[in-house]
């Protein structure tokens, strides 16, 4: 309480001890610096003050009521809403529950326009805060407020409450049974991969099984007759292997041995015919080696060499029948970053009566089908969740994982061909390259994809050109750092990750520069709309991750690198020659600039390492076999092969047994992510082997559960239910949105992506496609809204994290 014996020391503290108000003391100091912003102020100013001096406080005591009461769903930003709208100082308990309840219901209700979907929304956010899934009681509690707040009376309340309760314990109920069924699935398979590796015998085994000599099982080996199931390379043995055999597989084989032996004795006497002169005595000579050959691994159903045969990656080009009925023509068109690669294909492509442009990226699909359009060619689009119809078009633009193998063109463009070489999207590019039913090919890239194309095109008999274009500008590297406090308009400042792109902007906003970001989780529409705002000068400075070096040609004049290190997934590394070459050279782009510059962020790095790395001649890839992965074809030949409905078994028993590691023309590329899924919905009812192998292909974010996420939508699509699309809920203005809630809502985003992939898959089970659509859209806007939020802060006090975050990247 303050002293009112002693004199006021200024007219803020006489206004405040005329109002008569009780205070605190420790509240005084806030509330006369508030007063004295308002004087002269009367009791109703003070009065107002006050509140404001409380409102903190409240927003705390409501929190802690909501805590007590159990519901985990009121945000501290419900009560810091709710403690905005009390207008009296001292408000009592059920004042502050009646506001907090308020703000709670405005929420819910803005949640969704549905209960249900609102119910799902809030749910969601819940697991992304919490981690963990609400309790049974926790959940109905919710249901009734989502219910009360969305306007349902007492009785449709319990309604709701109800339904949306049994609804969920048949959900976790199906869900327990699907990760039990999936375990025990698991678990024997591994049970029999392991038995069956168990069984298997050395090469000394074979004289005992069939009944030969140890030179004759050697010679039946080398022939080929006799079926290799496994190879194990020895350890320090100089690359000697072992070779082992399925005991299954050769017992039957035991039976031709006779005839194989005749067969040998008749060859031997052909060539001794041969020799004296006489006519050779052929006999059954090609009828026994033809029968031997074809039993050669007809064994039990568990054999390798049967799976090996049942998948066929081995012969992997063969796969493509279309392409392989065509006589095609690739066309290799590489050249560094602005040197009118694209421009070229293009060219043809839109002269060509039919074809299609296949794309790493939605947004770079959309470039395609936009460049024809302005050459006067219509064209269509298919990109894993997106499709849009051109009647009468005989034209598409794809992205790379959506190539058509089945219908034949005239030309095709494959664009970043250096993707080959990816660990995550590699086998992509292999098929389309393989696949791609065109008689001319347009293979575009950076000049380290030409010997794997080659390869690809031997393996194909496909006819090569080359065509080597030269960059239409000059690109050099600047030998002195730039300071942050240096960068000028039209510079692109390159980071490699989302926190430091959001920090290097936050700084450059402080220092009252106008800024465009970039980053992957922003959708395609996001990106092209803060090009756009870079390219028409509303943002003068672009920060961006290396996702500027696909595409998004922008009119940049120097790319700066925030560091010379990144995060590639597995380790911290140093940048490579053709990382520096593929983002630097989106300096300078030919019409906008005369030539482009590459530099550094002062503190981040050595200006001559990265010169050094711009000049480098082209290495040389130390892997020229290309990857592959099976698709839904492979999927189920393995499965019959095998005798199993498990995908796990499946791709487990691929991993194993398809390709060899010294295979010499494929290498099989990772398949960790879906066998985590294969894992996860292995045991889900009512789903096929090939709905499961689709789930398991599904673009999701595995940082963000997207593989628990996903098993629970596959669960609801097993038992008949419509799966929800996922909904942001209420989103703040922009002004006042939080980074958290700015990511957050990139989160959603994607999640949205994954829904509509498995939409356009799966019809009947996702059926809500508009409501996913305006979502996406509603998004999206806000994002960019978000992003064009220039607030600017005091440049003297402002911390400087972005550049020791790239002193310490540098160390």
């Amino acid at each position: 309480m303050h002293d009112d014996t002693l004199p006021p020391a200024n007219p803020a503290e006489a206004a405040i001890l005329a109002a008569g108000l009780r205070v605190e003391q420790r509240e005084m100091p806030q509330l006369i610096r508030l007063v004295a912003r308002r004087l002269p102020a009367d009791a109703e100013a003070v009065r107002e003050a006050l509140c404001q001096v409380r409102r903190k406080g409240w927003a705390s005591a409501m929190v802690a009521m909501a805590n007590r009461a159990g519901e985990v769903w009121a945000r501290r930003a419900e009560a810091e809403a709710a403690a905005a709208t009390i207008d009296e100082p001292e408000p009592s308990e059920d004042r502050l529950r009646a506001a907090l309840d308020a703000a709670i219901r405005t929420r819910l209700r803005n949640a969704a326009p549905r209960p249900g979907a609102a119910l799902e929304a809030v749910e969601a956010e819940l697991v992304d805060v919490t981690g963990t899934a609400l309790s049974p009681e926790r959940h109905a509690a919710l249901a009734r407020a989502v219910a009360e707040a969305h306007g349902l009376d007492e009785s449709e309340s319990a309604r709701f409450s109800r339904a949306a309760a049994h609804v969920e314990e048949r959900r976790r109920q199906e869900l327990r049974a699907a990760e039990a069924n999936a375990r025990e699935k698991r678990r024997e398979e591994v049970k029999r991969l392991r038995e069956w590796e168990r069984s298997l015998v050395g090469i000394e085994a074979l004289p005992g099984l069939l009944g030969c000599t140890e030179r004759e099982a050697l010679r039946w080996v080398a022939a080929g007759l006799l079926p290799v199931a496994r190879k194990l390379r020895l350890p320090k043995s100089g690359g000697r292997e072992r070779w082992e055999f399925d005991p299954a597989e050769l017992k039957p084989l035991r039976a031709e041995v006779a005839g194989w032996r005749e067969a040998e004795r008749a060859q031997n006497d052909s060539r001794q015919g041969d020799r004296s002169g006489r006519a050779p005595q052929r006999g059954g000579t090609e009828q026994g080696l033809a029968r031997a050959a074809a039993l050669a691994g007809r064994g039990g159903k568990v054999a390798n060499a049967a799976v090996a045969r049942a998948a066929a990656l081995d012969r992997y080009a063969a796969h493509f029948a279309t392409a392989r009925a065509m006589i095609r023509r690739i066309v290799i068109v590489t050249g560094p970053t602005n040197s009118g690669k694209s421009h070229t294909a293009l060219d043809r492509l839109a002269r060509a009566e039919s074809g299609l442009a296949l794309a790493p990226l939605r947004l770079l699909a959309h470039e395609f089908r936009e460049a024809l359009a302005a050459r006067g060619v219509e064209a269509a689009l298919s990109t894993g969740e997106e499709r849009i119809l051109a009647p009468g078009s005989k034209h598409l633009a794809a992205t790379v994982e959506m190539c058509p193998f089945h219908t034949p063109v005239d030309v095709a463009i494959i664009d970043e061909a250096q993707l080959l070489h990816d660990r995550d999207r590699g086998a992509a590019w292999t098929a389309a390259l393989m696949g791609v039913p065109a008689r001319e090919v347009f293979v575009l890239g950076a000049p380290e994809c030409v010997p794997m194309v080659k390869r690809i095109a031997e393996l194909c008999g496909d006819e090569v050109e080359e065509i080597s274009l030269q960059r239409k500008g000059p690109l050099h590297a600047s030998t002195t750092p730039v300071p942050l406090g240096g960068l000028k308009e039209g510079d692109a400042l390159v980071a490699f990750s989302r926190r430091d792109v959001m920090g290097l902007r936050e700084e450059l906003v402080k220092r009252g520069r106008k800024v465009a970001v970039v980053y992957g989780a922003l959708s395609p529409e996001v990106r092209r709309a803060e090009a756009a705002r870079f390219r028409s000068g509303e943002a003068d400075i672009l920060v961006a991750t290396d996702a500027i070096g696909m595409g998004l040609n922008l009119p940049i004049r120097r790319v700066i690198f925030s560091t010379l290190k990144k995060f590639d997934g597995e380790e911290r590394r140093d940048l490579n020659s053709q990382e520096i070459k593929q983002i630097g050279g989106r300096a300078g782009r030919y019409g906008h600039h005369e030539g482009g510059v590459v530099a550094v962020l002062a503190g981040a790095g050595n200006p001559e390492a990265m010169r050094a790395l711009l000049d480098a001649p082209h290495a040389p890839p130390a892997e020229l076999r290309p990857q592959v992965q099976p698709d839904a074809d492979i999927i189920a030949a393995v499965a019959k092969e095998i005798g199993t409905d498990s995908l796990f078994g499946v791709l487990a028993r691929i991993q194993r047994a398809v390709l060899r590691k010294d295979d010499p023309n494929y290498r099989l590329a990772e398949l960790t992510q879906q066998m985590a899924i294969a894992s996860a919905i292995d045991g889900v009812a009512n789903l096929s082997l090939l709905d499961r192998w689709t789930y398991a292909m599904c673009p999701v974010d595995e940082r963000d559960n997207g593989i628990t996420r996903l098993a629970r939508w596959a669960v609801d699509h097993g038992a008949g239910r419509p799966v929800m699309p996922p909904l942001a809920g209420r989103l703040p203005a922009p002004e006042r949105a939080s980074g958290e809630e700015l990511q957050r809502a990139e989160k959603v985003h994607k999640r949205l992506v994954a829904w509509r992939w498995l939409s356009l898959r799966f019809e009947g089970a996702y059926p809500d496609r508009a409501e996913a659509e305006a979502e996406t859209a509603r998004l999206d806007a806000w994002i960019e809204d978000v992003l064009k939020q220039q607030r600017r802060g005091r440049v003297e006090n402002a911390p400087e994290k972005a550049r020791v975050s790239s002193r310490r990247k540098a160390a």
